[in-house]
């Protein structure tokens, strides 16, 4: 069982960056993908980024391309996602999630794949 926590949320404003990070304990760490997703009041979970099992290979949805940058430190079990130049659009509850079976390019874009969810962190963006 892998239990996963989410922090560095947070109310910022246009332009501003956040770095959350997404802790695991009780399973082997680097035997999980590790994606971020998120879901704004009312709307669907939706794909942000996520990352292979050594970090070499990442994703991300078109909406943040170019803005977020999805990283891991295994040594740590930790999962980082570093959000620059936020929009308004960009306000959700964010959630790490980890998957287990190794990186698939198609799997790790459907939350439906995932084995572990955090809590979520909210983060919201101000105009």
């Amino acid at each position: 069982q892998v239990q996963l926590a989410e922090s560095g949320g947070g109310l910022v404003q246009t332009g501003d960056s956040l770095r959350l990070s997404c802790a695991a304990s009780g399973g082997t760490f680097r035997d999980f993908a590790m994606g971020w997703f998120r879901q704004a009041q009312g709307k669907e979970r939706e794909f942000v980024a996520a990352t292979s099992t050594g970090g070499w290979i990442t994703a991300y949805a078109d909406s943040v391309n170019g803005r977020f940058t999805i990283s891991r430190d295994n040594a740590k079990n930790t999962v980082y996602l570093q959000m620059n130049t936020l929009k308004p659009e960009d306000t959700a509850v964010y959630y790490c999630a980890a998957l287990g079976g190794g990186y698939n390019s198609y799997l790790v874009r459907n939350y439906r794949s995932y084995n572990y969810w955090g809590q979520g962190t909210q983060v919201t963006v101000s105009s």
